[in-house]
């Protein structure tokens, strides 16, 4: 038999707590400022990788990833560093929807990113020690969520859409007369590539393809090695998980303010 608190005597099982949660704490701040911060970036990313304008900074090679890689007759010319294998593009379609889903999808089945929407979207549970409202739970084993699993394939769509990134920065420094240069966005789209590498890369799917089913790492030392660092960018996978949100936003930010004529980029070197 179990006993109430009142001293009186209750049926047996599991103790009836009327309350959501004991916690006194202000528990609902972070999946409340999750939800905020996700929304907000949802319908950044939305309205710009559909306007299908000030995307593209002809004179100094600024593309924004938003709209990476541009590969229709409908782009500005310059901004299509892959070719043009298709011909005028339908508006409102983002002129990489080749690539967005998968970078979406990425970042959708993503350890950390699964944690902060199932919390702040989903609320199960909203928070530790938090009562979820859902009456039944089966985890991630039936569909959708078993395409959770899908996420190393992921990774490796990252990993391409990276390296077309990658390649878009070398555009960027460029001159207005053609030769080498450096500007205040080319700054901006360097450090905003490294910053998706440090993410893509400090993925636990990544680290598990370096690592995983090594029974002596001493047989294999540059495996060894290339996890040690792989290790490292994953204990702070979090932290450019919401970086490399931000930093996305900055630089597609500043190449539509350039573009549009808004501002000048600022010159360092031509």
């Amino acid at each position: 038999m179990a006993t109430d608190l009142s001293g009186g005597v209750d049926a047996p099982g599991r103790a009836q707590i009327p309350e959501r949660t004991l916690r006194v704490d202000r528990w609902w701040i972070q999946p409340l400022v999750t939800f905020i911060c996700f929304t907000a970036w949802l319908l950044y990313g939305l309205i710009r990788a559909s306007m299908q304008k000030d995307y593209f900074v002809a004179d100094y090679g600024y593309l924004t990833p938003f709209a990476s890689p541009c590969l229709s007759t409908s782009c500005e010319p310059g901004s299509t560093h892959f070719g043009t294998p298709f011909g005028q593009w339908p508006p409102l379609i983002p002129f990489a929807v080749l690539t967005l889903p998968f970078l979406l999808l990425f970042r959708l089945t993503c350890y950390y990113y699964r944690k902060a929407y199932y919390r702040s979207f989903w609320l199960s549970p909203p928070a530790c020690a938090v009562a979820e409202p859902h009456k039944k739970y089966t985890g991630e084993t039936r569909f959708p969520l078993v395409m959770q699993n899908l996420h190393r394939y992921f990774f490796y769509a990252a990993v391409i859409v990276s390296l077309i990134n990658t390649y878009d920065v070398f555009h960027a420094f460029k001159g207005k007369d053609g030769g080498f240069g450096i500007g205040l966005g080319s700054l901006i789209l360097l450090a905003n590539v490294v910053l998706l590498w440090c993410y893509t890369l400090g993925c636990h799917s990544c680290r598990n393809l370096i690592g995983g089913r090594l029974n002596h790492f001493s047989r294999h030392p540059l495996r060894y090695k290339a996890w040690g660092w792989v290790s490292k960018l994953n204990a702070k996978h979090m932290l450019f998980a919401w970086v490399t949100l931000g930093s996305l936003v900055v630089t597609d930010a500043y190449i539509a303010l350039v573009a549009s004529g808004t501002i000048s980029d600022l010159r360092i070197i031509n």
